[in-house]
């Protein structure tokens, strides 16, 4: 049976990190609109030009445009044993989108990773990103290369303070409501986010079992 899973969790709650190891795990594609967006940007496309000025303000995609690219996405046969989505859905309309798209598709898994907004603002200050291949690390002022690709070092253009906070101020009022729309479903589980890296694992896998492994799910 297919796992498709759902990562919510403000910017900075380590979505990104633990889709790499959850993905790992259950060999299921990470999708991640932020990643198909950043490539956009990258490749100097009419989209990516449009996109990276949103983004640089703080402000996010319009869900019509992300839905109809995180839809097609998850068409590819690579999802046949399920996926993650990593930056979807961000609002409710999204996320009615997706059900509707998921119809007799298999259920989804809803996993909220816990931050507040002092932690977001501590760990995204602290947050570099390599200008070759995009990869983010952490607490690691002091380094000037990227451990996988050697590429330079640089603060993210989306991780100022006065971005950082306006982001929080969109995910309140467009993304938090996604729990109220969540948070009935069997399926839904909530984990901190404040914790080691490897508890926080830890914690997702223990969740993600509890609530899918009745329905023939993880298979980890």
């Amino acid at each position: 049976m297919a796992l498709n899973l759902v990562l919510l969790g403000p910017p900075g709650a380590g979505k990104g990190t633990q889709a790499a190891r959850l993905t790992r795990l259950w060999s299921i594609p990470h999708i991640s609109t932020g990643a198909i967006l950043r490539d956009a940007i990258k490749a100097g496309t009419p989209l990516g030009l449009e996109v990276k000025a949103i983004i640089e303000r703080g402000a996010l995609v319009d869900d019509t445009t992300v839905t109809r690219i995180v839809c097609e996405r998850v068409s590819a046969p690579d999802v046949a044993r399920g996926f993650l989505l990593d930056g979807f859905p961000r609002t409710v309309a999204q996320a009615q989108s997706l059900d509707s798209f998921m119809h007799s598709r298999g259920d989804l898994v809803i996993v909220e990773i816990a931050l507040s907004e002092q932690d977001v603002l501590h760990r995204l200050a602290s947050r570099m990103v390599c200008s070759e291949c995009g990869a983010n690390t952490q607490d690691d002022r002091e380094v000037s290369t990227c451990h996988d690709c050697g590429g330079a070092l640089v603060p993210r253009v989306d991780d100022r303070e006065q971005v950082v906070k306006e982001r929080l101020n969109v995910y309140r009022r467009q993304t938090a409501p996604l729990v109220e729309f969540y948070g009935s479903r069997p399926t839904y589980c909530r984990v901190d986010g404040a914790r080691m890296v490897d508890d926080v694992t830890a914690a997702i896998v223990g969740a993600i079992n509890a609530c899918a492994g009745e329905n023939g799910g993880p298979r980890a």
